[in-house]
């Protein structure tokens, strides 16, 4: 790939469906929901629209344990209303990227349910999964699931075990199995028939395991072996998604993006390469472990806040490892991670829009496509929930259960903090509409509590006040269609900022014009001279006015100057 790609200048806006809209009363997001809401999308300015999963599912892992790749989930409507939606959004100049669960299944799926019937071991289904017998009457390996526990379940029935990285209603495919890639190549290629704009591929990076399964390290204290340092970009990986680029991708004008979790840059560039011989773009995962807890038994439960030092470093490997050799994605949270202002900003009702803003404007100008979690733009926070009774989140639940309760490793107290800080729960909670009860969502008791604020932040809200998160998020997206350098620019920190505990400063240049971004991460003010060039123009910032160059709490600023 030689030429810039439409994806290259897009903004994509994940909407996790079952929190975005009910429009049938039962309190669950669906399909007519969303439907519903495309003019509020198209306002906004973006390009694609990211769904999460919304296949038929045995409703384990929040739709990513999938039973049916070819049916919708019933919650969220049938396939008419899908077509529905699809044929809107493009009419409305929206794409629609599909959310990929290929590492595995649900363990109702088809293909798993022929797998455990009797006489199992000599079905062709059978391999369709990854299944080993006891060593030693214990698990295969020491491998721990991502949901806690081990990686292996036994069936009692063929008296072997299975491999599921995640919950144990999640069984990992067989992607060794050329019948297995043959199949999920064909449902790809159905759904590339319906007309949709691509895929973003959950942990695409784990598909291919390494041969013989060995023992994982164990850290110090750690109840399991870390299965994500073995599966993560097996030997296979990159074969198996070349494949998948010649059976599927290469045949469509599509957007697709890897979630990669345990990628590294030199990884990266393989998987989003810009000759485009595999996939677009990657989700990588670094930045948002810094803050996770040093103690690897605990892993990201954590109420840790990581340093601008260390962010910094992170974002700016990633800006000059893939500069010029592979397409970056852009975000601060999504349906996985806590809520960006929360995490990173400061969510106290005097600094929540303005650090806001400051953290939209710092990301949105790197190089990368940017993808806006459903509430970022008006600036929704962490849930703050109370009880274990709030939280539906089964990683969540599990490790409560683990951490708290089987292994006495901390006191509940500490775990509920650690909860309002990590659980996944903290995005989920339904989209706030308006003031009135349920946010708007709903108007009757939703799946999931809505956050108490939103009686104060809220989508009615935004729209009526000009100086509000969502006209800065619009601003921004209106800036990256029209200026090519957001898109062409190299990125270079401005000198001796690398050490700077307070302020992010950067510039991006192509060989016509220049950005310099200056951000101040804190809730105080700064004084900083960057000896701004002549001719410039201050494109946006998120204080009314600029009259010195102090930096007040979280204030950044955008120059565009000629080069």
């Amino acid at each position: 790939m030689t030429e810039e790609m439409w994806w290259q200048k897009a903004v994509v806006y994940q909407v996790y469906p079952k929190s975005f809209q009910d429009s049938d009363h039962d309190g669950m997001g669906d399909l007519r929901g969303i439907i519903n809401r495309l003019d509020y999308i198209k306002q906004l300015g973006v390009d694609v629209i990211w769904l999460n999963p919304i296949y038929k599912t045995s409703n384990i892992d929040g739709g990513y344990d999938i039973s049916d790749y070819q049916k919708i989930n019933p919650t969220f409507g049938n396939m008419a209303d899908f077509e529905e939606l699809l044929d809107k959004a493009h009419q409305k100049g929206l794409k629609i990227m599909m959310d990929l669960v290929v590492n595995h299944s649900s363990f109702e799926h088809e293909w798993f349910q022929k797998s455990v019937q009797d006489d199992s071991k000599d079905n062709k289904y059978r391999d369709y999964y990854i299944w080993r017998d006891p060593v030693d009457g214990h698990e295969p390996n020491n491998w721990g699931s991502f949901f806690s526990g081990p990686a292996w379940t036994h069936d009692e029935k063929s008296g072997q075990y299975y491999l599921h990285l995640f919950a144990k209603e999640q069984p990992d495919l067989n992607w060794d199995n050329q019948a297995v890639r043959n199949s999920i190549f064909d449902m790809m290629n159905w759904w590339a028939s319906k007309g949709i704009d691509g895929f973003r591929m959950d942990v695409i990076s784990l598909i291919s395991k390494p041969k013989g399964l060995p023992n994982a390290p164990v850290a110090e204290g750690a109840l399991y072996g870390n299965s994500g340092d073995e599966a993560a970009n097996g030997p296979h990986v990159h074969d198996y998604l070349t494949e998948m680029n010649k059976q599927v991708l290469q045949k469509h004008d599509w957007i697709t993006v890897g979630e990669t979790a345990g990628v590294t840059t030199s990884e990266a560039e393989k998987y989003a390469n810009l000759d485009g011989t595999e996939l677009n773009m990657v989700f990588q995962f670094e930045h948002v472990s810094l803050d996770g807890n040093h103690n690897p038994t605990l892993g990201k439960w954590s109420d840790e806040h990581v340093s601008l030092t260390a962010l910094r470093s992170n974002l700016v490997k990633w800006q000059k490892a893939l500069a010029g050799k592979a397409w970056n994605s852009l975000y601060w949270n999504n349906h996985d991670q806590p809520r960006a202002i929360s995490r990173f900003g400061n969510d106290s009702p005097e600094y929540r829009v303005v650090s806001g803003k400051m953290l939209a404007a710092l990301l949105h100008f790197m190089q990368g496509t940017p993808y806006i979690y459903q509430g970022e733009e008006i600036g929704m926070t962490n849930a703050n929930f109370q009880t274990m009774m709030q939280y539906k989140d089964l990683e969540s639940i599990n490790a409560y259960h683990e951490l708290v309760e089987q292994e006495h490793l901390i006191p509940a107290d500490v775990m509920m903090n650690y909860l309002r800080e990590r659980s996944r729960d903290n995005s989920r909670t339904p989209m706030q509409w308006n003031n009135k009860a349920y946010a708007g969502f709903s108007d009757v008791t939703p799946w999931l509590e809505v956050n108490a604020n939103h009686e104060s932040i809220n989508v009615e809200a935004a729209l009526k006040d000009k100086a509000s998160l969502f006209y800065f998020y619009q601003k921004l997206i209106t800036l990256r269609h029209e200026l090519p350098v957001i898109t062409d620019g190299i990125f270079d920190l401005v000198p001796e900022n690398d050490k700077d505990e307070a302020v992010f400063a950067y510039t991006r240049k192509n060989d016509t014009e220049g950005l310099l971004v200056i951000a101040n991460f804190t809730a105080q003010s700064v004084s900083r001279d960057y000896n701004i060039p002549q001719d410039s123009e201050l494109l946006i910032q998120n204080y009314p006015d600029v009259t010195s160059t102090t930096l007040r709490p979280y204030e950044v600023r955008v120059y565009l100057f000629p080069n």
